[in-house]
């Protein structure tokens, strides 16, 4: 990476990793280095690549707000003009810190990849991978995402289009990150510059996971001194990040392992069906699915997992279109959609659901 000289765009490095998986620990370590400055969770391309979506309640009328900046940024170079606007406020952030490399850590940017590449397609990326069963009871015991119904399926399949349309957005985009987040981070390990960690590893090798990272930047390694939990005040004027980091002296490596009895047998089988055991393997995390197999967890099959992701997709697609979702076209010839048939949609929707539902039941009960 190369460093930051007048004229040029800003040095720009994005963290990718579902939340809960370690992510604002390694950005805070990496910041450790002079070079390098970590603002916790910018979200800045999310709201680029969502430009124009307003709130429903706007005085000026949200129909109109993105009609007329659809048909605007129709006949622009949409791309090229994020681009502008991320350089501007990455380059203004980094002359504020007097540092070289900006570190923008959002976990969530697994629903923007495509964006991320087409506007910094030259920026690298570190893509750090955790258990998911541990990502599962950090997201429990942390922020009481449900894991389990109180009927005998797990996430109330029996109910699922109800928990998705009723329940806060929170908890279902939260699983939504295990069932449609958590493979497309793994498809993105074979991009060119990314750079893969192992949150176990990262915790058990901390100083020399950071510095074949800073050389993988092209950041002096020896500048960093040693991996600690110090100067993480910066995260108290903030909302956002991981806020256990504050209360901790020391890197802490149980909780690699805390899941084991952080976890229920119904809860793991609940994460096995939303991830599916070939990623679990693929991913590395054989042993981890021995250990539940173990426990009575059984593999339901590629299947199930499958139309957990079709539900998801479904569910996500409708989440995001409900407002009048803009196309992103980066061209003058491409077309510009705007979302006025949503509502015309909605049912239909909802019956795909409940059809992907009743045949996600039906598997379940005969198993």
């Amino acid at each position: 990476m190369s460093g930051r000289r007048s004229g040029r765009s800003p040095a720009v490095c994005f963290l990718l990793g579902l939340p809960r998986s370690g992510t604002t620990l390694l950005a805070h370590l990496l910041q450790h280095h002079p070079d390098i400055v970590a603002p916790p969770e910018p979200w800045l391309m999310l709201a680029l690549e969502s430009f124009g979506r307003v709130d429903p309640c706007h005085p000026v009328g949200s129909a109109l707000i993105e009609a007329a900046t659809s048909q605007f940024l129709g006949r622009i170079n949409r791309t090229a003009a994020s681009r502008a606007f991320a350089d501007a406020a990455y380059d203004q952030y980094l002359a504020e810190a007097g540092k070289r490399v900006i570190l923008d850590k959002t976990p969530r940017y697994w629903a923007a990849l495509d964006f991320l590449d087409s506007v910094y397609p030259e920026a690298p990326h570190i893509l750090l991978m955790r258990n998911p069963y541990a990502i599962a009871a950090s997201l429990k015991s942390t922020w009481g995402i449900p894991l389990r119904a109180e009927r005998s399926h797990a996430v109330s399949v029996s109910s699922l289009v109800d928990l998705m349309l009723r329940l806060p957005d929170v908890i279902i985009s939260s699983l939504a990150d295990l069932v449609l987040g958590l493979p497309t981070l793994a498809a993105h390990r074979t991009r060119s510059q990314t750079h893969l960690v192992q949150y176990e590893m990262l915790v058990a090798h901390p100083d020399e996971e950071v510095r074949r990272l800073l050389a993988a930047l092209e950041c002096d390694p020896a500048a960093f001194t040693s991996a600690d939990m110090k100067q993480a005040d910066y995260l108290r004027s903030s909302s956002f990040g991981d806020r256990k980091i504050l209360e901790r002296t020391t890197i802490d490596q149980g909780s690699v392992e805390a899941w084991r009895s952080q976890l229920s047998v119904e809860e793991m089988q609940t994460v096995t069906n939303l991830v599916g055991a070939d990623l679990f393997l693929e991913l590395g995390y054989g042993e981890e699915l021995l250990h539940a197999r173990k426990a009575g967890v059984m593999d339901m099959g590629e299947e199930v997992t499958e139309l957990y992701r079709r539900i998801f997709r479904t569910w996500w697609g409708f989440r995001t279109t409900k407002r009048g979702a803009l196309s992103s076209p980066s061209h003058v010839e491409e077309p510009v959609h705007t979302a006025w048939n949503v509502s015309d949609n909605r049912d239909a929707a909802i019956e795909m659901l409940r059809g992907e539902v009743a045949r996600l039941e039906q598997i379940l009960n005969i198993s």
